[in-house]
């Protein structure tokens, strides 16, 4: 399938969601990876890993990229040769990028009940402040995921606790966006994200708010 979406937040920034409907055999047809990045692919023991790895690459080049001009750092972070700054983000049968001239971080999750079993791991001030037996509470921790995934991303510092460093301020999941904290080493940085759903899956891309 062709490019599902695409996010023109603003002049400088756009998202793209790629539906993976494609096999491993076409789209490896399709996609050339430096060597760095094949022999990652080659490592890969899910076959939906390694196709959801080679339709980010689909989505770069819409943006007239190749895997060529996408180098990852000693974190694991990815970085765009011409400066642009770029996130990534999979799940299942859905890819995304984020392309933008600020520092962001994407993040794509299926909504599913798994989250309220492991929401302990990753939240506790917003857990008191929502409503259990609301019928959104499954979109709500997966919001929050989202953001927290989104804002580690953005930072990619040793030692951030998404339960003990980053909290996301209470917001309505009628408005598709909010604020979020991150307190680490005496440093309190906040943090504006915006999210969508798609299908059964929610979408979270943020950015650190200039002082």
């Amino acid at each position: 399938m062709p490019l599902l979406k695409t996010i023109n937040f603003n002049p400088t920034t756009e998202i793209l969601v790629w539906n993976i409907t494609e096999s491993l055999a076409e789209l490896s047809t399709e996609v050339t990876l430096n060597a760095i990045n094949q022999k990652r692919h080659n490592r890969m023991k899910s076959e939906l890993h390694q196709r959801a790895f080679l339709s980010v690459r689909k989505l770069l080049q819409l943006k007239g990229y190749t895997d060529f001009d996408l180098e990852y750092d000693q974190f694991g972070k990815p970085h765009l040769k011409d400066g642009k700054y770029i996130s990534i983000s999979h799940s299942h049968e859905y890819a995304t990028i984020i392309i933008s001239d600020e520092i962001t971080g994407i993040d794509i999750e299926l909504q599913r009940e798994k989250i309220i079993k492991i929401a302990p791991k990753f939240a506790e001030n917003e857990l008191d402040l929502l409503d259990k037996e609301n019928q959104d509470y499954i979109r709500k921790l997966t919001v929050i995921w989202g953001v927290k995934e989104s804002i580690f991303k953005i930072r990619n510092e040793a030692g951030i606790s998404f339960k003990d460093h980053i909290y996301v301020q209470p917001f309505d999941i009628q408005d598709p966006s909010g604020i979020a904290d991150l307190h680490f080493q005496n440093n309190s940085i906040q943090f504006k994200y915006h999210f969508i759903e798609i299908d059964n899956f929610t979408l979270v891309y943020a950015f650190q708010k200039n002082k």
